[in-house]
């Protein structure tokens, strides 16, 4: 709290000397005020948000959910050319009455988020193009961000540690490639994590995780290409697992929106490999896993005040059709990210990529004032009416019970009240129960409400 009070009073102070009809200033930043030497860089991101969640859709869930949640990252990095070596802190609490259930998606107590060596080359194969290098604990973006992401909406924040190599070419054709283990999250006890008790994330030398990407420069039409291939190879160690041995392929034709023109993408991903179908030492079959997952959107954006764009979406990811079979036929979203798609996470968070179908509408707008508004409606359905409604733990293997989810209605409104130093955001959705929802077991007829607001400060 102490954080977020000098981040506001900070950006207050430049608001009040700046001239409203001046171009916009640069942000404000801690590096600069204190007079620190150009090799060396720092700063910190403070994030404080409420949640309110009313009637938990989660099976076996009783009442409502609230949380307080706060999370500050502290960055240091020092650059001796081509060699950067940074840091990145990170302490995600959350303060919440005794029937909110905590998990590490919402806390990770005072630990280290990166810790790495960066080699920036340029002109290494030909005039104009450059070769970045990470070694170390580090975050990772990769393609559409639905299968590796660095968390942004989410209390915390996915971690690796390995190597991750990027060339561009002067063309602007970037070729990737990583191998990394995964970084779990510690202590994973609700009880601990309820008293924001700490306890130091460690490897997950049982897991590898590798990558190979391509993104093409703008092609015809302005259309990127990019392709993406991913390993998950992991087996019992320190902890259980599913034994998944997964390679996913991964294709995208991306076209970014502009004033006045259709924009869009595609994007198809098939999964192959092997898994069992739960982490229990008795469990020792391997089914076979074959999955698929596609999205669609098709957007415009209007020449207008406001800048209105309209976006029709549509998601489609494959359920397991015989849970008695030997094959697994879900989907598994490995370390993607899904507020962009599906709503806030948090304590809130229905729905994922994994045996999902979903139609939907969005509306965006920017009006005066650096607001940025937004309002989307979606329709959900299981893939598979006889597989889970994954992220609620609900499910009739009969397939008696239908496979309409429900419907959801989400606002959001952001403000940059100081840009680039202080961002204010508030949200709500609105979920409405379908019939899986109400009569598959443990469910329940009232629909769930959920609102949140949320205040960041840069510097």
């Amino acid at each position: 709290m102490v954080v977020t009070l000098a981040l506001v009073a900070a950006a207050t102070i430049r608001t009040a000397h700046a001239d409203p009809a001046a171009a916009p200033p640069t942000p404000w930043r801690l590096h600069d005020a204190t007079g620190a030497p150009g090799w060396l860089a720092f700063g910190i991101e403070h994030r404080i948000r409420y949640a309110y969640l009313a009637n938990d859709f989660r099976a076996g869930a009783t009442g409502d959910a609230s949380a307080l949640s706060l999370r500050t990252l502290v960055t240091l990095a020092a650059t001796a050319d081509p060699v950067t070596v940074g840091v990145e802190l990170i302490d995600a609490r959350a303060y919440a009455p005794d029937d909110t259930a905590l998990n590490t998606t919402i806390v990770d107590t005072l630990d280290l988020l990166q810790a790495y060596v960066a080699v920036h080359r340029a002109g290494l194969v030909a005039d104009g193009d450059a070769l970045d290098a990470r070694v170390g604990r580090i975050t990772l973006d990769a393609g559409s961000r639905r299968l590796v992401a660095r968390n942004s909406h989410r209390n915390t924040i996915n971690t690796f540690t390995g190597v991750d190599l990027q060339w561009t070419s002067p063309g602007k054709t970037v070729a990737r490639a990583f191998a990394v283990v995964p970084v779990t999250r510690k202590p994973s006890d609700a009880a601990i994590l309820a008293d924001n008790g700490h306890a130091f994330d460690a490897e997950t030398f049982d897991t590898l995780l590798w990558g190979a990407a391509y993104g093409s420069p703008a092609l015809a039409a302005g259309i990127k290409l990019e392709g993406l291939v991913l390993g998950l190879h992991e087996r019992d160690g320190d902890a259980a697992t599913r034994n998944r041995q997964l390679v996913t392929g991964d294709v995208r034709a991306v076209r970014k929106p502009a004033a006045g023109a259709v924009d869009g993408q595609l994007e198809v991903a098939v999964q192959l490999g092997h898994d069992r179908a739960s982490t229990a030492d008795t469990d020792t079959t391997d089914l076979s896993h074959r999955a698929y997952l596609v999205h669609l959107e098709v957007g415009r954006t209007f020449v207008a005040p406001w800048a209105p764009r309209a976006i029709a979406q549509l998601d489609r990811s494959s359920g397991d059709a015989d849970p008695a079979d030997d094959v697994d036929g879900r989907f598994d979203t490995l370390f993607g990210a899904r507020r962009f798609d599906y709503g806030p996470t948090g304590i809130y968070g229905p729905f994922a990529n994994s045996n999902l179908t979903s139609p939907g509408l969005r509306a965006t707008a920017s009006p005066p004032g650096d607001l940025a508004i937004m309002a989307a409606y979606r329709l959900f359905w299981l893939s598979s009416a006889r597989d889970a409604w994954t992220t609620a733990g609900q499910r009739d293997p009969s397939g008696d019970s239908g496979s309409f989810l429900g419907q959801q209605l989400e606002v959001q409104l952001k403000w940059h009240a100081v840009p680039g130093n202080l961002d204010v955001e508030v949200g709500a959705a609105y979920l409405r129960r379908g019939r899986f929802a109400r009569e598959a077991p443990d469910g329940r007829d009232d629909p769930a409400a959920f609102v949140y607001t949320q205040v960041t400060g840069t510097i």
